[in-house]
């Protein structure tokens, strides 16, 4: 009798448990028939992780710290291993975030952040996204020059990959002991030209790691899905070649033939083991930025970002600068445009623009007459023999010997790009010409870091009355000039690198061509709205730059969807692009891990 009792009392439990708990989803839905459960938290399948124990904590890519789970900590072997509180990845964001800011210098805020991102590799890129705006220039310019000038001493662990000139007939080789299979992005440098500092060698291994960042964080590709990469073919810079815990080759850099041999080793290497992934060019020096790009534009899938992704995002700035000015940006090509810097990313500008205005329907002469480009020996003229194919595409029959201040007297340009590396170039007497004889002068100082910017923002607001429209290659604060705010806004590569990676090898693009640089930065320009416009701003808010990339990717895919340069795509995913973009972009959150057997 007692035991029937029990189990009827047990039986009457469970079915007031249920009872309760259909009553709070009436409370909660109204009608369980209509209960929406699109509304569920999305499914997180678990990631097979190849490790157990102590090694999972000390691998960035799996590693959650404090964060991890207690049944993952069972699962995983790692209990007792970990303080016994266990932190939310908010909590855990939130300290960090306490952390950097802590920091008085930018430099001491990179070497927190770059801390985190040899231990938690999710942590670091869930703060690069929620806090995009204030942590882009401490990861990436301004404040990567000084982060690759300090590379060699700040050497804990390695990132990435080293393929020197000791390295020949045996990259084929290497290439596999890199731990990962399925690689889609390669950022490459030989550290000959980083930013506006020169020759850094070796110690250039932090553009390409900086650049990956941004790749996971603003363009959605997962972490473990890129790869930094240094060419050591030796460094020109006396400083380094003198210093004892140099890290990189201690000669004279190889140039010539053998140069272009040891890259082209890497180049077959890395496209055996990954076929599929795309190369990106940075911080070459011009010399041979140029000639890289035209042997493997069309065998392999790679662009140079000082060339081409420079060129698309000023593209972009100046069609977003003829709309701010009231004009189409199909005048783009009745614009006088003024150059200086006659390097790659001078040339690699003026030919975007060139083959933009070319696009629009006007011929080869009037866009090119439409340029006036100057290096330090004054304006690119016919008459001169020490220009190359490219320089000499944009000389003019006139005009030789012309400084920018001449320049601008004579030809009244009405768009000035500054892309020297020769901080404060831009002076008073030139802004105020331009200013003189445009109503609204377009004035992009393009050159990073900041200390290399031809002009700050507060110049060009106060020596063009502020009738001028600016943006800049480093970021700079808002200016006050008689009681009006000016917001001058970033042209920088970041608004296109990621989403064009991103869309190009989504889709399994055979290559990345002239028109999808020219969709990439219509997408940036159709970005903006008339608010943004109506304030002077020529390009987004970096805090929106995720879904700038989304836009970028779709352009792109749209563009080698119809170019026939596909190989992933359906017809189906096609017609839904946006969404299926979305829904392959990285998003770093924590997901549950177990050991792969």
């Amino acid at each position: 009798m007692i035991r029937s009792a029990l189990k009827e009392s047990r039986i009457s439990k469970i079915f007031s448990s249920r009872g309760s708990y259909l009553r709070q989803a009436r409370a909660f839905s109204g009608d369980e028939h209509n209960f929406d459960f699109k509304s569920l938290r999305k499914f997180k399948p678990p990631l097979q992780v190849p490790k157990r124990g102590v090694d999972v904590l000390h691998d960035p890519l799996w590693n959650k710290g404090t964060a991890f789970k207690y049944g993952e900590r069972d699962r995983l072997r790692f209990r007792g291993l970990l303080p016994p509180r266990r932190l939310t990845m908010d909590k855990q964001a939130k300290r960090m975030l306490e952390a950097i800011r802590a920091n008085d210098t930018d430099i001491g805020k990179n070497k927190c952040i770059e801390d985190l991102h040899d231990r938690n590799e999710t942590l670091y890129h869930r703060l690069l996204v929620d806090h995009i705006e204030e942590l882009a220039p401490i990861i990436y310019t301004p404040t990567v020059g000084q982060a690759c000038k300090e590379f060699g001493t700040r050497f804990r662990k390695p990132r990435g990959m080293y393929f020197s000139a000791e390295d020949k007939s045996q990259m084929a080789a290497m290439v596999y002991n890199w731990p990962q299979r399925d690689v889609h992005v390669i950022v490459v440098t030989d550290g000959s030209r980083i930013l506006g500092l020169g020759d850094l060698g070796t110690n250039g291994m932090g553009i390409p790691i900086g650049k990956l960042s941004l790749y996971c964080a603003a363009g959605g590709i997962a972490p473990h899905r890129v790869l930094p990469v240094t060419i050591d073919v030796g460094t020109d810079n006396e400083e380094l070649l003198n210093d004892e815990f140099y890290l990189g080759l201690q000669h004279k850099r190889i140039k010539g033939r053998e140069y272009f041999e040891i890259v082209d080793e890497f180049m077959q290497a890395v496209k055996h083991r990954w076929p599929n992934a795309l190369v990106q060019f940075e911080d070459f020096r011009s010399d041979v930025a140029q000639p890289l790009l035209n042997n493997y534009r069309e065998t392999h899938l790679c662009f140079n970002d000082d060339i081409q992704g420079t060129g698309a995002t000023t593209l972009a700035g100046c069609l977003g600068s003829l709309r701010a000015t009231g004009q189409d940006v199909t005048e783009l090509g009745k614009q006088r445009i003024l150059i200086a810097g006659a390097g790659s990313a001078g040339i690699g500008v003026a030919t975007v623009l060139y083959q933009a205005m070319i696009e629009q329907g006007y011929d080869d002469e009037t866009a090119r007459g439409a340029f006036f480009i100057a290096d330090e020996h004054g304006l690119l003229t016919k008459d001169r023999t020490d220009l190359n194919e490219e320089q000499a595409f944009f000389a003019r029959d006139e005009g030789v010997g012309m400084g920018l201040e001449e320049i601008a007297a004579t030809y009244k340009p009405t768009i000035l790009l500054g892309l020297t590396a020769c901080g404060g170039l831009f002076k008073e007497n030139l802004i105020r010409t331009m200013a003189s004889n445009c109503d609204k002068p377009i004035i992009f100082p393009l050159s990073n870091p900041t200390s290399s910017a031809e002009c700050t923002a507060e110049q060009a607001y106060e020596w063009s009355n502020g009738t001028c429209v600016f943006a800049s290659g480093s970021p700079f604060d808002p200016v006050e000039r008689n009681g009006k705010t000016y917001y001058p806004t970033q042209c920088n590569n970041m608004f296109i690198f990621p989403g064009l990676g991103l869309g190009a090898t989504l889709c399994g693009s055979k290559r990345v061509t002239d028109r999808m640089l020219y969709q990439s930065a219509v997408a940036l320009a159709n970005f903006l709205t008339e608010e943004e416009l109506a304030e002077g701003k020529v390009f987004p808010r970096v805090k929106d730059i995720r879904s700038v990339s989304h836009d970028v990717a779709c352009a792109v895919i749209r563009e080698a969807w119809d170019a026939g340069l596909t190989t992933k795509m359906t017809k189906k995913e096609m017609e839904s692009v946006e969404e299926w973009v979305s829904s392959k972009m990285y998003n770093p959150v924590y997901v549950p891990l177990t050991e792969r057997w």
